[in-house]
């Protein structure tokens, strides 16, 4: 299998940019999904992706990186929503997960772990998702979001569950 690496199209908008980012999956995955009227962006979080800005920025089945504002994902005290944040790791993990699952084959998330360190309020979180565990069955990744200042501010653990298509 290939691995993924992005391709970005110019958009106006940071929710266009995020929805303009294509990872390059492995065409049987594509078209099982195809046919249940599933598009390629779901893959970069979908339409949930979309409305939090996640960008995917580098993407392989060993690690992923991504993006996301904390602007218009906070909670009403005006910090990034732990939500937001999980939704980011799992996004993330999935990505990875599927990667390494290879041809005829998705990932489900079965588990997930996030512990909040610290708060960030403006700005844009990245989040590194690594592999700790590439089976034939699960896969398990970690990841960790950081603030513009390089900070941790959360730690995640993604469990996947990989199927056949």
């Amino acid at each position: 299998m290939t691995e993924a690496t992005p391709t970005e199209t110019p958009a106006e908008t940071p929710a266009d940019t995020a929805a303009a980012t294509v990872l390059n999956l492995p065409q049987d995955v594509l078209e099982h999904f195809a046919k249940l009227g599933v598009e390629p962006s779901t893959f970069s979080g979908g339409a949930l992706g979309e409305k939090l800005g996640i960008r995917i920025v580098e993407a392989s089945g060993d690690r992923v990186v991504g993006t996301m504002p904390v602007e218009d994902n906070q909670q009403p005290y005006g910090l990034l929503h732990g939500g937001a944040s999980a939704a980011l790791a799992e996004t993330l993990g999935s990505i990875g997960a599927m990667l390494h699952a290879g041809p005829g084959r998705y990932a489900v998330g079965v588990d997930l772990n996030v512990t909040h360190h610290r708060s960030a309020t403006s700005g844009l979180v990245t989040a590194v998702a690594t592999a700790v565990f590439k089976g034939r069955t699960a896969a398990t990744y970690e990841i960790a979001i950081t603030d513009d200042t390089g900070r941790r501010i959360t730690s995640c653990r993604l469990t996947c569950a990989l199927r056949d298509l």
